[in-house]
């Protein structure tokens, strides 16, 4: 039971006292001074720090938001080995673990920027007082005072704040220091420190400035150079310089003093440290593969998909910390890129100096400085580009991005100050050389699954980022022929149809009538002989019988254009890309199942989610814990069913005899089970290859990005000696089974010349084998060849014989009249092939 008289007694103390305190305190007030200054003092600062409260503190960031903060990093993309090649970064930062920092750069940091940090509450009185002190000195000065700040004050300021030089901010910065304080542990707070403070050449975080000063990791780092980084808070700009290297040594010694009497290190361990050079390094290893046309393509796609900035949403490319794996495969790379080099340059050859990279106005400034700020750049053997300061007659001087200069030889009557050009380096100086003026593109890709594994757009990314594979709309010549043929096997062709080479006719309407053009090699051939040999005749009579709208239903279908349904058309006078040709073509050796071409396979999200992928097939049961006993499930076909499975296999396997014995002989001794097809148009303004096996597709093309005429060559003698470089460069990756028929076509013996069945007498090794097996669909096969047959092939072969013995005159005048009749044709239909 509760005692009410003692709580009454309890009640009646209090209130006793509570009136003497303040018997007591007016008493004071009245009769001491000191006393009412006193209290006036302790109010006037209570009001004060109320308003302060009011003014400032109400509208700061919550600290709690620093639990789920996350800086902007920049986007990491791999290559199809899951290695790093490259990252877009418009700052260097990369985000660490407080694991992942080496305890000796701790103690660098805290012996430099915070001593009393694991003891104090956010600020350091002494400190602050210092600071004060150093700011009253320099008050009027226009020297900016030491900040005393401790480290969860600079984590409040550089998260949290801005750098704003005044009072004000300081004051919020310290309040924001003892809320940080009550949200994270201390752990915490020096992982958001060491991973965002700003260290110079566009580094945030120690690791980032550890890759950008030392080019090494921060696992790496030396004691002296642990030190070097806990001095750039205080005047990155400063100590990062060369021309400040006495201030960076001092200022690094003096840490690596502190560092010893906070018992971090020995004093032997700082000696030995102060004895080492700073070791800045000037460049840094890149860690960019050199696919620069390919990389832009997966930048250009990313953008498209998630944005460029922070302000595009989370998994911005500068800003989300995204994770890329794409397709790159650099050995892959490597090839096509060297491969369309050296055939630019043999292409070139004597060609000499065709003009400057890019012109720099002499009155504009430093030229040094303009062509740094325009990114030019080569990697090819020890080229550089530079920018000519200074000419006199023979003599020239020419500068580069870093500033430095040399002596210039081997002069163009036509080069000027101010020309931005390509040189090597020759005696004590360098010679101007020739950027190659034609260009071009080579394309490798996966057919059975559409994954690009490599892409050169031109000769150097870094002279410009126009992509030619993805980017140039050029005609494709005689590279389209495959998917005409492929229409006439789908409506009635096979293999061994004989079809007209002398000439084609079609009626022009009631006006004009039939109109006839001649050209090719005279007589009926089977049409496997039109696409081995490309006769033009041939193809528009195997369009205009199919159906050209039915043509150009399959170029639809398969991905390479939309087109007018006109003959030339047929003859590739319609624009499209290498990427697209060579996915048309992936299509052919994967049994007509055509992919969505991509160089990205998935994106993840800085936590490692997966955000998007490019295969989105779903594999029901897959992820089962156990085996229920049921057949194995298995992911469906990707892509979609582009052309009978059959009709793409009979047309890879004649373009398997364009490689034996038509237009691309000329990769043949690579011994593998190649197929392929050559492309020129008229002019030749285009040059194209592009072939390969079931397992890669090589694509490449050159022409003038303003076309104009190649002096001749064709694709057989261009482009596909570029094809057969990559292909030799990476022959160890390539696989010599034949390729794999599907379901549905037989394997027949035929006659080459008649294409008619044979049963007697094998297909032999060499072009010049009389049987050959050919594919054709089920009750298709042609009826045996008889004597009279082969008699007549034999005399046809004699005729070709004696034509290819005649003169060099009659063979330009026979050549001249085909040119004629196609050039009637060309006019006829406003194409060009």
């Amino acid at each position: 039971m509760v005692d009410t008289s003692a709580l009454q007694n309890f009640r009646y103390r209090i209130r006793r006292e509570a009136s003497g305190a303040f018997n007591w305190a007016k008493r004071q007030w009245h009769e001491s001074r000191w006393f009412r200054w006193g209290v006036i003092f302790l109010g006037l600062a209570l009001a004060g720090w109320l308003v302060l409260w009011a003014l400032l503190a109400k509208d700061l960031p919550d600290a709690k938001t620093l639990l789920e903060y996350e800086p902007p990093l920049p986007t990491v993309v791999r290559g199809i080995d899951g290695e790093i090649v490259h990252s877009y970064a418009r700052e260097r930062r990369v985000q660490l673990q407080y694991a992942d920092f080496p305890q000796q750069l701790i103690e660098a940091y805290l012996a430099a920027e915070d001593k009393t940090f694991f003891s104090h509450g956010g600020i350091d009185a002494g400190g602050l007082v210092g600071a004060v002190f150093d700011y009253m000195s320099k008050l009027g000065s226009g020297e900016r005072a030491v900040g005393g700040s401790t480290i969860t004050q600079q984590v409040a300021k550089n998260i949290l704040l801005t750098n704003e030089y005044s009072i004000t901010r300081k004051l919020k910065e310290m309040l924001l220091a003892r809320r940080i304080e009550g949200v994270l542990t201390k752990q915490e707070i020096l992982e958001l420190y060491l991973n965002e403070i700003p260290l110079g050449r566009r580094s945030f975080g120690v690791q980032a400035a550890s890759r950008a000063y030392f080019d090494r990791d921060v696992g790496d780092l030396e004691l002296h150079q642990a030190a070097f980084l806990a001095i750039l808070p205080k005047a990155p700009e400063t100590y990062s310089r060369a021309k400040f290297a006495d201030k960076a040594l001092a200022r690094r010694n003096f840490v690596l003093d502190q560092m010893v009497e906070s018992d971090f290190i020995t004093p032997a361990q700082a000696s030995a440290a102060k004895a080492k050079p700073l070791g800045i390094v000037t460049q840094r290893s890149e860690r960019s593969a050199d696919a620069g046309y390919f990389l832009e393509e997966v930048r250009r796609q990313l953008i498209a998909q998630f944005g460029e900035t922070a302000d595009d949403g989370d998994n911005s490319v500068y800003a989300g910390g995204l994770w890329v794996r794409t397709s790159l495969d650099m050995d892959m790379q490597d090839a096509a890129r060297d491969g369309l080099r050296q055939g630019l340059m043999g292409f070139h050859g004597g060609r000499g100096w065709r003009g400057p990279l890019a012109t720099i106005d002499p009155d504009k400034g430093d030229m040094a400085q303009q062509l740094a700020s325009s990114n030019l750049s080569i990697n090819f053997q020890n080229w550089r580009i530079g920018v000519v300061t200074a000419r006199a007659g023979s003599s020239a001087t020419i500068a580069f991005a870093d500033g430095s200069t040399a002596p210039l030889g081997g002069l163009p009557d036509a080069i000027k100050v101010g020309h931005v050009t390509a040189v090597s380096p020759e005696g004590n100086g360098y010679r101007v050389r020739a950027v190659p003026e034609v260009s071009g593109a080579v394309v490798v890709q996966d057919p059975m699954t559409g994954r690009v594994l490599a892409m050169q757009g031109g000769f150097d990314s870094r002279l410009g980022s126009f992509n030619r594979a993805t980017q140039a709309e050029r005609q494709p010549g005689s590279t389209i022929k495959p998917f005409v043929y492929a229409t006439g096997l789908e409506n009635g062709f096979t293999p061994s149809t004989q079809v007209e080479n002398s000439s084609y006719c079609y009626y022009q309407g009631s006006q004009l009538g039939e109109k006839c053009f001649r050209g090719g090699r005279g007589g009926q051939y089977p049409l496997r002989y039109g696409l081995e040999q490309s006769q033009n005749i041939m193809t528009v009579q195997i369009a205009m019988e199919s159906g050209m709208p039915k043509v150009i239903d399959t170029f639809k279908d398969m991905n390479i254009g939309e087109y007018p349904p006109y003959p030339a058309f047929a003859l590739g006078a319609g624009e499209t890309t290498p990427l697209k040709m060579v996915t048309a073509y992936s299509a052919l050796a994967n049994h007509g199942r055509l992919n969505t071409p991509s160089l990205i396979d998935f994106v993840q999200d800085r936590s490692g989610k997966v955000i998007w992928r490019a295969d989105n097939r779903v594999c029901t049961g897959c992820a089962m814990d156990e085996w229920d006993g049921k057949p194995m499930p298995r992911l469906k076909p990707a892509g979609k069913q582009a052309m009978d499975p059959r009709t793409a296999f009979q047309v890879m396997h004649m373009l398997e005899g364009v490689i034996e014995r038509g237009t691309g002989r000329r990769l043949k001794d690579l011994g593998l089970p190649l197929f392929g097809k050559t492309g020129t148009t008229t002019g030749p303004t285009d040059t194209w290859f592009i072939g390969g096996t079931q397992q890669y597709i090589v694509g490449a093309y050159v022409g003038y990005d303003q076309p104009r005429n190649l002096g001749g060559y064709e694709g057989a003698s261009l482009a596909a000696p570029i094809v057969k470089r990559v292909i030799s460069d990476t022959r160890k990756r390539w696989r010599d089974d034949p390729a794999i028929a599907p379901t549905g076509v037989r394997m027949v013996r035929v006659d080459r010349r008649t294409g008619k069945q044979v049963f007697e007498g094998w297909p032999t090794e060499g072009e010049d084998s009389a049987v050959i097996w050919e594919a054709f669909k089920p009750d298709t096969e042609p009826p045996r060849s008889t004597a009279a047959d082969e008699i007549e092939a034999r005399r046809k072969e004699i005729l070709e014989i004696i034509r290819r013995g005649s003169s060099s005159n009659a063979r330009a005048q026979s050549e001249a009249r085909e040119a004629e009749g196609l050039e009637d044709f060309v006019e006829e239909q406003g194409g060009i092939y």
